[in-house]
């Protein structure tokens, strides 16, 4: 039967939220969370021998630390395949288990993830193994069915086949075989269905990123109105205009005029992709404008406009985060804004 390692950060894992986002490498026997679940979906034909986690925070900034102990774990549980996630649209959840499979695949154990496919773990490592999720945990359920799919075929030592018939995410694998009809046959049908508005499948797809040029630098800073605006849920005390704590699609703008910094009595953090505590107790972590002020005093930058605007960054719809970003331009060019200080989190 085989032995199965199911990866899940600290907060899957059950050993804490954001405040253990640095906890290193650990490892319990049997499935814990998710993993329950995996078990019952995986059934006599596999066992999850144990549940390895680490913080999220962790794994990217002790990367080499963590491969070294993720190494000596996974090699010494005598594993058949590994299995990581699903971390949804969660990046630094979703690069950790991509990164797990990594070191998984350098011992020889095969492995398989799961999240959303703008995770950046999805496309920092491209030879992953990584089944399509949804957004969030509310295709738990669906990403654990086809991970105990793919996870069966590779411990049980079959091949995989084509990413389309076996649902998982291409990456760029052709391999020789046969068809019924040849290239050109294939490519002419496809043209008439394309031509036609009929459905077809193009059999090499290419997901394409909108490349954004860089905006020109500001020639003189010192006479420059400078913005700020961050992604990272900073509002008033109370929250007073609803912003929510992830998958945005409004922003809202804030005085800070005359403001020396932002006063953690005055100013709250609603962001839920990282530990907010800290900002909580000093909000200019995530909004600086104690240091632009400082900037703005010592004539480096010629004046702070006096409005921040402000949304939650993480889960954010590329079309919602286009338009709000487009909107936020339109007022600060309007403004005389030059530049602007981005934050992000």
């Amino acid at each position: 039967m085989p032995r199965i390692a199911h990866f899940l950060n600290q907060f899957f894992a059950g050993v804490g939220g954001e405040e253990k986002a640095n906890l290193p490498v650990g490892w319990r026997e049997g499935p814990v969370g998710p993993g329950r679940r995996l078990q019952e979906i995986l059934g006599p034909g596999a066992t999850i021998a144990a549940t390895v986690w680490a913080g999220d925070n962790y794994v990217a900034e002790h990367a080499e630390e963590a491969r070294a102990r993720l190494q000596g774990v996974l090699g010494e549980l005598r594993l058949d395949v590994v299995v990581a996630g699903p971390a949804f649209d969660a990046g630094r959840y979703g690069v950790a288990c991509a990164e797990v499979c990594d070191v998984a695949r350098a011992l020889g154990i095969p492995a398989v993830t799961a999240m959303h496919p703008d995770n950046p773990g999805a496309a920092f490592y491209r030879e992953t193994l990584v089944v399509p999720t949804t957004a969030d945990v509310a295709g738990m359920d669906v990403a654990l069915q086809r991970i105990a799919r793919l996870a069966l075929k590779l411990g049980r030592g079959e091949g995989l086949g084509p990413a389309v018939d076996e649902g998982y995410m291409p990456r760029g694998i052709r391999r020789p075989g046969l068809r019924e009809k040849s290239g050109r046959e294939r490519a002419i049908e496809m043209l008439k269905s394309k031509l036609a508005g009929r459905p077809y499948v193009s059999e090499m797809q290419v997901r394409p990123y909108e490349a954004v040029a860089p905006a020109p630098p500001v020639g003189d800073l010192a006479g420059a109105t400078i913005g700020l605006i961050t992604t990272g849920g900073i509002v008033p005390k109370g929250n007073p205009d609803r912003l929510v704590r992830g998958g945005a699609d409004r922003w809202f703008r804030y005085s800070i005029g005359g403001l020396p910094a932002l006063d953690a009595r005055d100013w709250d953090c609603v962001h839920r992709g990282f530990h907010i505590e800290m900002v909580k107790d000093n909000p200019n972590y995530v909004l600086p404008l104690d240091v632009v002020r400082e900037l703005e005093r010592r004539g480096v930058v010629g004046a702070i406009h006096p409005w921040f605007f402000s949304t939650s960054g993480v889960g954010t719809p590329v079309t919602n985060a286009k338009r709000m970003g487009a909107e936020m331009a339109a007022e600060l060019k309007e403004a005389g804004v030059r530049a602007v200080v981005l934050v992000a989190t």
